[in-house]
């Protein structure tokens, strides 16, 4: 395959990768902006224009290390060319395949799982499981988290975290405001502009750099970058897109989000978003892809436990968590068959 051919693939693949970052950004608006409608703290209007440029500013201001990490778990630079992106455009359709499914049925899906299940999905089946990055070697030998390894503890850990962080914020916040009047409700909600914008930025700056760390890859393997080092219009385009994905809202989700879970009010609704707005940056500085689906999620179960168990909507938490375990072998499945059609077909 000539070089003009690989560039027209790679910069196909680059605009699919693009069109999961849109994906991502309306499937994950429910996440943000759920709560604040839910509380009345904005009207939808209010809530996605805050959100979306807090979201655009976060891939600025946060550095790429969850790009390097997402860009470096799969080792296909060995492959030709034309096949390692082949693979790449195969597993972000397993991705979005599934977003766009999840987002029918009014699932809050991870995007961060079906992107690596995508990916993990088109590598094992073009090339073998030994073109993972697992990152167990490297931790029995380093104690370092990489690869696989760092993706899926992050992706484990953080909806832990987010329950009771979430837990532990919203009983702190019930002692502190214990003498207010009701009126407290007015200024809770003011405060929710800055909770809300908190964690838009946190998603921009982690969600925005999976794709990031995408594009780089296709193009060092497309020849285009000599290394892997993201280019100034990749973070705009990434950032960009994911933004305008935003801009458009996930509003099947919303109702999941705001609603499905808990009752909530100005105070639980700034909990959660503090909380999940909290964890999320702290992962994107440390370089894990953590799911804003599962921390917002989880921080409103744990919001919501923390003041009457009773009252959370188990059943359809029970549903969103297994949609959050099927989502890495079902997206993987996905890009899998996709990929083995499209061999049997061209080669």
């Amino acid at each position: 395959m000539d070089a003009s051919t690989i560039h027209l693939l790679m910069w196909t693949t680059i605009v699919v990768v693009l069109i999961f970052d849109y994906t991502n950004g309306f499937h994950d608006a429910s996440n943000i902006i759920g709560s604040i409608i839910a509380s009345r703290a904005m009207t939808p209007i209010q809530s996605v224009v805050v959100v979306a440029v807090f979201e655009m500013l976060g891939p600025f201001l946060a550095g790429t290390a969850v790009a390097n990490t997402i860009g470096k778990f799969i080792t296909i630079n060995d492959l030709p060319a034309n096949i390692s992106i082949v693979v790449l455009l195969w597993g972000i359709f397993g991705a979005i395949f599934w977003n766009l499914l999840t987002w029918w049925f009014g699932l809050p899906s991870s995007s961060s799982h079906a992107l690596v299940g995508g990916l993990l999905g088109a590598v094992i089946m073009a090339a073998g499981a030994d073109h993972v990055l697992w990152g167990f070697k490297e931790f029995s030998a380093t104690g370092k988290m990489t690869g696989v390894n760092k993706v899926i503890l992050s992706l484990i850990i953080s909806p832990v975290l987010g329950f009771l962080v979430g837990y532990i914020f919203n009983n702190l916040l019930s002692f502190l405001l214990t003498p207010c009047t009701p009126k407290a409700n007015n200024w809770l909600k003011r405060f929710q502009y800055l909770s809300a914008a908190s964690l838009a930025f946190s998603h921009g700056s982690n969600d925005a750099q999976k794709s990031m760390g995408i594009v780089t890859l296709c193009l060092v393997l497309g020849g285009v970058l000599p290394k892997f080092d993201v280019p100034f219009w990749v973070i705009f385009a990434c950032a960009f897109c994911i933004t305008l994905g935003i801009l458009s809202g996930g509003w099947r989700i919303v109702r999941t989000v705001g609603f499905g879970i808990y009752k909530v009010r100005p105070q639980h609704a700034f909990s959660a978003q503090l909380t999940a707005g909290s964890l999320i940056f702290g992962a994107a500085i440390w370089g894990a892809p953590v799911s804003t689906t599962h921390i917002a999620s989880s921080a409103i179960m744990g919001v919501g436990t923390s003041e009457k168990p009773k009252a959370v909507r188990w059943a359809k938490a029970s549903e969103i968590v297994s949609t959050w375990v099927i989502t890495i072998p079902g997206s993987g499945l996905v890009s899998a068959m996709t990929y083995w059609v499209f061999a049997k077909i061209a080669y």
